[in-house]
């Protein structure tokens, strides 16, 4: 377990170390993020000028916060989509008429990007196993192929946005290391900030 790339959350970051975390290593910092959320504004601005600068739409519009980054460290879709273009990587709604008619098995898939209320998150296939990458916790979740299907169902009743990864991940360390052996999870990584909550309410 050793080997997987497991960033935890650090203030409203958790679209950089989703991407990071579906990369295995440092690939994306918030500047990075930040230029292509710019990079969207401006695209937005000159799309919207067309109809005129003079319009009450155009005024309106840059009145507006940016949809694509706010000072928290959220991200959009639009910017987590552009960063793994780089990576020559598509992103694909999992429950879409267009995904639901490739009949795929979500086991034979590479990794998912999901998403509720501004957190991301990822869970992805290293080796033969499948791990959930969520920053919020404080290590890498073993998720077994029975239960995967589940999981992801669970996540979308509970409300959840599900994209799925298409394209090739670059090559990684714990990619090479656990697709020669299997790993097992003893325990469960629980959520960051459990331990001290449980400790505090212990003491008291």
């Amino acid at each position: 377990m050793d080997a997987i790339f497991h960033e935890k959350q650090e203030g409203s970051l958790c679209a950089q170390h989703c991407l990071n975390n579906l990369l295995q290593g440092e690939y994306f910092t918030p500047v990075d993020l930040s230029s292509i959320a710019h990079q969207l504004d401006e695209e937005e601005r000159m799309r919207m000028a067309e109809g005129g600068v003079m319009s009450d739409e155009y005024r309106t519009f840059l009145q507006q916060p940016s949809g694509n980054m706010d000072d928290s460290g959220f991200f959009s879709i639009q910017v987590i989509s552009n960063a793994l273009r780089v990576w020559g990587l598509e992103l694909m709604l999992f429950n879409s008429r267009e995904y639901q008619r490739l009949m795929i098995d979500p086991i034979n898939e590479k990794a998912f990007i999901c998403n509720y209320k501004e957190h991301w998150f990822t869970v992805r296939k290293l080796g033969q196993q499948w791990f959930n990458l969520n920053s919020l916790l404080t290590g890498p979740e073993l998720i077994s192929d029975t239960y995967l299907a589940l999981f992801l169902a669970q996540l979308q009743q509970e409300g959840y946005s599900i994209f799925v990864i298409r394209g090739n991940l670059p090559d990684c360390e714990a990619e090479q290391i656990l697709g020669i052996m299997r790993v097992q999870q003893q325990q469960r990584p629980k959520l960051i900030g459990e331990d001290e909550a449980q400790g505090s309410s212990g003491q008291r």
